[in-house]
């Protein structure tokens, strides 16, 4: 009688299936990546430029992609063991993808809608080769790809807008606050000098708060943290929530270091000062996202597992205790 080998059994992890295809399966998730850069490398050239010259306000776009591969290095197992498949459907996304891209090139340049474009493609390509069950895996880093996208002037203005208002009012109180003399005249706060004869420092909100154009940093940072520290959708809702509060808030602590430094030297309230200090203050700001997953990981009320029901005696078991008993 031979025994069956281990090299006769099916293949159970998708790593095995494409092992045992002598790398087909591996060209089949290449090729759609190569013709995925060949399509895209212009755009991927123009948000590096934007990148670069704007790095205190789109510089984290480089660390995007980098978050999204961490996490799926963290959920690598449970990749390999879901069973592969082919979700057909998944072209048609990917091809609209394609088209809105073409379209934002050719026919209305628009730099964020190719991003967005570009995302739709990925998640496409994803939901081809991968089917839904991997697509749930990986929807976080997919969609976690569009905070990587620069988004046009006209609408971060109008995002920003009422955010600049409500840094303006809480600057000039956080300077009181630090017993400095200010006047507010709309969006400028003169810090006034206790030195004789010397001119108020003019903080510009316009300018002081162009740190509000990082709230979309700040809600990238919210969703790294969000996403790889928490275990539970509500304390990933709960997380993502308070990331323009932080963002507000770090804003209104900006404001206070410009004004006491500008009566140090009026030239520092101004110039490179706005980018050093905005991205000084994101350390604090992933200090204030940990310690609220610490608090929500508190809420979390761990419930011991039960214990398993112990098992039943079988017959042979039964008849050997029998046995103890009569001493044979």
């Amino acid at each position: 009688m031979t025994q069956k080998t281990t090299t006769d059994q099916p293949p159970t992890t998708l790593l095995e299936r494409i092992a045992r295809r002598e790398g087909r399966a591996l060209l089949v998730v290449l090729l759609p990546m190569l013709a995925f850069f060949a399509m895209f490398y212009r755009w991927f050239l123009t948000q590096h430029s934007m990148s670069i010259e704007a790095v205190e306000d789109w510089g984290h776009a480089y660390i995007v992609p980098l978050v999204g591969a961490f996490y799926i290095w963290t959920k690598r197992r449970e990749i390999v063991r879901v069973p592969e498949s082919v979700y057909w459907p998944g072209l048609a996304v990917a091809l609209l993808g394609v088209v809105t891209y073409l379209y934002f090139v050719l026919s209305f340049s628009n730099h964020m809608f190719q991003g967005f474009a570009l995302v739709l493609t990925v998640a496409g390509l994803v939901l081809l080769i991968g089917g839904t069950r991997v697509f749930g895996v990986l929807f976080f880093p997919v969609a976690y790809l569009a905070l990587g996208v620069t988004i046009s002037q006209q609408v971060m203005n109008e995002i920003t807008w009422p955010l600049k208002q409500f840094a303006a009012v809480g600057g000039d109180i956080l300077l009181q606050m630090l017993t400095l003399e200010t006047e507010r005249n709309a969006n400028v706060i003169y810090v006034l000098s206790s030195v004789p004869g010397k001119d108020p420092v003019p903080l510009n909100i316009e300018e002081a708060c162009s740190g509000m154009r990082m709230v979309i940093a700040f809600v990238a940072l919210g969703g790294a943290v969000a996403f790889l520290s928490c275990r539970f959708w509500w304390q990933r809702i709960a997380l993502l929530m308070l990331t323009l509060p932080v963002a507000l808030g770090m804003n209104i602590v900006r404001i206070g270091a410009l004004g006491v430094v500008g009566l140090i030297d009026a030239e520092l309230a101004g110039g490179d000062s706005h980018s050093v200090i905005g991205m000084i203050l994101l350390f604090p700001s992933l200090a204030i996202f940990m310690g609220c997953v610490w608090l929500l990981n508190k809420a979390v009320v761990e419930t011991p597992d039960p214990a398993p029901a112990p098992a039943a005696p079988t017959k042979s078991s039964a008849a050997t205790k029998e046995g103890d008993a009569d001493g044979t």
